[in-house]
């Protein structure tokens, strides 16, 4: 009888990373949740500028500080950026839901287009509000 080759693996999970490229689907699928999550933190944050604004001009005052600081606007661009990338990632899944773009190719163009057009319409969002 011949001898089975053995097959060379991996001896830790660790090394999986190794071995292992990351593939576009799982990447964007797993940032539609961390977005989902995250925007939570801009849910969060307009509850309390509502409250603070209900409950009186100083309670408010701290509130607007915070909102309009430097880190509430990074909070605010990275929400809106969040926003915008859940959002074409949900339009990405109902397309695949229907049973479309199941391919390789075009579940990656896919992805893409939800990378690359959050941040653009990201953008073209803020550059709106400025104007």
């Amino acid at each position: 009888m011949a001898e089975a080759k053995r097959i060379e693996r991996p001896l830790s999970p660790f090394m999986f990373v190794q071995y292992y490229r990351l593939q576009l689907t799982a990447v964007t699928s797993v940032m539609i949740r961390i977005t989902g999550n995250a925007m939570m933190v801009a849910v969060l944050l307009l509850i309390w500028w509502l409250l603070a604004l209900a409950a009186g001009p100083e309670y408010f005052e701290t509130a607007e500080w915070w909102i309009t600081s430097f880190v509430g606007d990074l909070i605010m661009f990275g929400s809106l950026w969040a926003i915008w990338y859940h959002y074409l990632g949900g339009l990405r899944h109902l397309v695949f839901d229907a049973g479309k773009g199941l391919d390789i190719e075009t579940a990656e163009k896919l992805g893409w287009i939800c990378v690359y057009g959050s941040v653009v319409l990201t953008i073209l969002t803020v550059i709106i509000i400025w104007l």
